[in-house]
């Protein structure tokens, strides 16, 4: 007869043990059954699959987890909330932060703090944002309020033209916008294109 490893039952109802059994499926196996040496090593196989299987399954928090998710899950998870495709060739720590940054702009989307906060993402530096939203009382709105005007320091790690594309996505539809790098208008989306 084949060895096999007692069954876990010093563990109180309700508890799991936090370690599999290298012969989980065996354990589950009517005595008699484990008499026949070919019988053992047929499901011996079927054990194997499953526990690839398992280890997978039981790894699954771990796939949405920044902090220790496979690099190619990590730009899935950009496409997966909108932040588009991120550049392989950048580096991990900068997908993973550039990842969580959009998670956590995603709901200021549209804003002035949203925008803000992606400039300084994307630029790696200091960004500042002055647009024509605001409250008013009735009466008191002014005329043009849909407009803003953005500025950096630099595009950070893009080329320029890259960074232009990013912001022009983030910019809502309606509103005039003009993008500044260090002091220098690289575009507006209205009027004779720049450069």
């Amino acid at each position: 007869m084949t060895s096999i490893v007692p069954r876990d039952s010093a563990l109180p109802d309700g508890v799991r043990s936090s370690a599999r059994s290298a012969y989980w499926m065996l354990d589950q196996l009517p005595v008699g059954m484990l008499d026949g040496d070919f019988f053992v090593r047929f499901v011996s196989i079927f054990q194997e699959l499953g526990t690839t299987l398992l280890e997978d399954a039981d790894n699954i928090d771990n796939l949405v987890d920044l902090s220790v998710a496979p690099d190619v899950m990590v730009r899935w998870l950009s496409s997966w909330i909108g932040g588009g495709t991120i550049d392989p060739s950048l580096p991990h720590e900068l997908q993973r932060r550039i990842v969580s940054s959009a998670a956590h702009t995603l709901t200021w989307r549209g804003t002035a703090r949203g925008l803000k906060l992606f400039l300084e993402l994307a630029s790696g530096g200091p960004a500042e944002v002055t647009d024509g939203g605001g409250v008013w009382r009735a009466g008191e709105a002014p005329a043009d309020t849909t407009w803003v005007s953005m500025s950096v320091q630099s595009t950070g790690w893009m080329p320029e033209n890259d960074f232009v594309e990013l912001v022009r996505d983030e910019v809502p539809a309606h509103t005039r916008a003009e993008l500044f790098v260090a002091g220098r208008c690289v575009w507006r989306s209205y009027g004779e294109p720049i450069g």
